[in-house]
């Protein structure tokens, strides 16, 4: 069922997606992101420390739509919003969050784990503040950037989002820009960051750089179908353009994992039973 829905997927992304519209220059590597993480061959690894969020919700700046997603932005020039820990080994300071999402709830994720897909797929997007100086330069090197992935399902309603999804409607059209202030992009992770895939891949949109240590969060979150429908109202178009084309399907299809190992931080074998403790909250 998955499979036929994943080249269903494919499909109508290579059809809707202004980014896959053209020839692109993929850099040559065999780093590529997303790809399917397989739970019965991702590797434990009890090194893998705790991922340490630390974000200021005054550095929220603005959103976006820039033709492919939305983005919200934030203020990179200091080290008040940030990640370190679980496999990095520097501080990464947020620059962006965005969405991929699908034009039915049944596909949107980039990410699948053992094949099953998401309705849609967050990420928040940091560059290494220890080694580089601007987001430019960290994007072309090797540990440049760090990727958390979290995985949306509908269900019901995220209080956190919808300050968000109000935002939206002022961004309808491809290059519109409103301010937006005071958004803690902690509200969007899910209760347990300690449990997390990880592995070395690339942006998944252009420049497609293989600078990206990815951390895709094992716990999904929920939002409601009404939310998703408004990021769905957006448009790839600008407002002068002719016709006019809704944005979903903004995924890029996945790519092969060419021998690379995907780590977990948890056991994947105890994670069907509840453990005592688990039983006690």
């Amino acid at each position: 069922m998955d499979c036929c829905r994943m080249k269903e997927a494919a499909e109508h992304n290579m059809k809707m997606h202004p980014m896959w519209q053209e020839p692109l220059a993929i850099p040559g590597g065999d780093r590529q992101s997303p790809i399917d993480i397989v739970i019965r061959k991702s590797v434990y690894d009890s090194e893998l420390k705790p991922l340490v969020t630390d974000y200021d919700p005054q550095t929220c700046q603005q959103i976006w739509n820039n033709g492919y997603s939305f983005l919200v932005e934030y203020d990179d020039t200091t080290d008040k919003s940030t990640v370190k820990g679980g496999p990095l080994q520097d501080k990464y300071r947020l620059c962006q969050f965005h969405f991929h999402w699908g034009e039915s709830n049944a596909w949107g994720s980039e990410h699948t784990v053992d094949r099953k897909l998401f309705s849609a797929e967050l990420h928040l997007v940091h560059w290494n503040s220890d080694k580089y100086s601007l987001f430019e330069e960290a994007v072309m090197e090797e540990n440049g950037l760090a990727v958390i992935g979290v995985f949306l399902k509908v269900g019901k309603r995220h209080e956190g989002l919808q300050k968000l999804v109000d935002a939206l409607p002022a961004i309808r059209h491809k290059n519109s820009v409103v301010d937006f202030n005071r958004f803690d992009p902690a509200c969007l992770l899910p209760s347990n960051t300690d449990d997390y895939w990880t592995y070395h891949g690339s942006l998944t949109t252009p420049p497609l750089t293989e600078s990206v240590t990815w951390m895709v969060m094992k716990q999904h979150i929920e939002v409601s179908h009404d939310q998703l429908a408004v990021f769905r109202s957006l448009l790839f178009t600008a407002a002068d353009e002719e016709v006019q084309k809704g944005m979903v399907n903004n995924f890029r299809v996945q790519q092969s994992q060419c021998g690379r190992t995907v780590r977990s931080s948890f056991s994947p074998f105890l994670q069907e039973a509840p453990s005592a403790e688990e039983g006690k909250h």
